[in-house]
């Protein structure tokens, strides 16, 4: 998987151009957090069916349980709402443990 510095680059164009060049995408976008988040809600990442992504959601384990759901967003087209949480059995696998939870949402980008 190739990921580029996010702060090199705008994910939205960088969605804009794949999708140009022919490559299926999805996007994920922090929709809302509450507590400790890496990121702030307007984040993104944008992922293709390689799994191939730029951007963030979070950092950590998260962001590649959100290529992983994003990459199945492309496969069947269904957009899906993600939340990871301490409060959740997840949260110690995927590196919330600090006490945060964030809500992503992952689309296809037609």
């Amino acid at each position: 998987m190739e990921q580029a510095n996010p702060a090199m680059h705008d994910v939205l164009a960088t969605a804009e151009s794949w999708r140009k060049a022919g490559r299926n995408v999805a996007l994920a976008t922090v929709v809302e957090t509450w507590g400790s988040a890496p990121r702030p809600v307007g984040s993104h990442l944008v992922v293709d069916a390689d799994g191939n992504f730029e951007g963030s959601v979070s950092g950590g384990c998260v962001e590649g349980a959100v290529v992983g759901e994003a990459v199945e967003v492309i496969d069947d087209g269904k957009p899906r709402m993600l939340e990871f949480g301490v409060a959740d059995e997840t949260a110690w696998r995927v590196g919330l443990s600090c006490g945060g939870r964030i809500k992503v949402y992952v689309e296809k980008l037609d």
